[in-house]
């Protein structure tokens, strides 16, 4: 799914998140009773892949009219020299706490930025981000104060009942009986691209699974890679969001690996929990 400051193009490839993308997924062939198929080839796109792709379209055009008219938060390196920074320990610290399970009291430093940034986007592209209540409790929570309210308005009118239907969800973002709605983000690394004393911009690479996990889903679950961009102000003793932006990839090749089936999938959402992110 799509979070954005940017109006909605299709195909576009700015900084608003993966506007108008697809998502492009490889599925391995199998011929007679070799479980390799002889080999990998070209995937034909299926009916599945199809639909995987108008509903990812969806949630992009979604969230992307949500957010729009927003800063801009397409952030340009100020002078650093670009380089990766290692996620070993530093001895500093971690959060003092929780709000909803989301890590609150980040130190006000380029870690803690970092860190914060990472979490956020966790929240951001989270399930619950589309039940009513809870997407109200997340945006009060990491936003600054002055883009609560417009957040609250564009994110309820983007999230209508009629878009959660079109996502087999109903109006309180709950998912039928016997259905897993999956929207899990993963952070895989983040970097600082500008900074103040009370300001910072950060870009998160993310990967994930999105989808519907069931029997009869017509929305099977599928991987994702994007990078969210999270301009932060330190406003209250601890870093919060002044806008934010996302844009597709960078993604590698999929490898031809037999997808699970939807019990594997809707198990592993109920058994594995997410992580609190820090440098």
């Amino acid at each position: 799914m799509s979070l954005g400051d940017d109006e909605y193009r299709p195909d576009s490839t700015d900084d608003g998140r993966s506007v108008g993308r697809q998502t492009r997924t490889r599925l391995p062939e199998r011929t007679g009773g070799d479980p390799y198929g002889g080999g990998r080839r070209t995937a034909r796109p299926s009916k599945s892949m199809v639909t995987v792709m108008g509903v990812v379209v969806l949630l992009v055009a979604a969230i992307a009219f949500a957010n729009r008219g927003g800063g801009d938060s397409s952030g340009t390196d100020s002078g650093r020299d670009g380089a990766a920074r290692p996620t070993a320990p530093t001895g500093e610290k971690p959060v003092p706490g929780s709000d909803g399970g989301i890590a609150k009291g980040f130190p006000k430093t380029g870690q803690g930025a970092q860190s914060a940034a990472a979490n956020y986007a966790v929240a951001l592209v989270s399930a619950d981000i589309l039940k009513p209540d809870r997407r109200q409790e997340i945006v009060r929570q990491l936003f600054v104060d002055e883009r609560v309210g417009e957040l609250e308005a564009k994110l309820d009118r983007a999230y209508s009942e009629e878009f959660l239907d079109g996502l087999g969800l109903d109006p309180d973002g709950n998912a039928a009986k016997g259905m897993t709605y999956v929207s899990r983000t993963a952070p895989v690394g983040t970097r600082t691209t500008e900074s103040t004393d009370t300001t910072t911009t950060v870009e998160v690479w993310c990967t994930g699974a999105f989808g519907t996990a069931g029997v009869s889903s017509t929305n099977p679950v599928a991987n994702d890679w994007f990078t969210m961009t999270l301009k932060l102000r330190w406003s209250g003793g601890d870093w919060k969001v002044e806008s934010f932006s996302q844009k597709e990839g960078p993604a590698p090749v999929n490898n031809d690996r037999q997808a699970s089936d939807a019990d594997e999938i809707a198990k592993a959402v109920e058994e594995y929990g997410g992580f609190t992110y820090a440098r």
